[in-house]
């Protein structure tokens, strides 16, 4: 069944963000993540104010979590320290 990560990330230190989202790009191509959001405009309906939303399609959940688990991932992990505060969840689709 689908799987999908969703983030919502604080950039913090916006240069230091650039390399972790060169080696996400890098760890999402590798894993064959489908992006469906990545940053773009986004609009408060209710709750808090979002930061940077980004949406990822997986075939299935084993699939999601081996992406965040890979070294490629982790490598991007790495170089964000200290630049972002981000919440990342996985859920599965319908």
């Amino acid at each position: 069944m689908t799987a999908y990560i969703i983030v919502d990330v604080n950039v913090t230190k916006p240069a230091q963000y650039e390399a972790y989202k060169r080696l996400s790009s890098l760890a999402m191509t590798a894993h064959d993540a489908k992006v469906l959001v990545r940053g773009g405009e986004s609009r408060r309906l209710e709750g808090r104010d979002p930061g940077r939303t980004v949406l990822l399609q997986f075939p299935t959940m084993a699939k999601a979590q081996a992406f965040y688990d890979s070294w490629q991932y982790r490598r991007a992990r790495n170089a964000r320290e200290g630049a972002a505060d981000m919440n990342m969840i996985i859920v599965q689709g319908v």
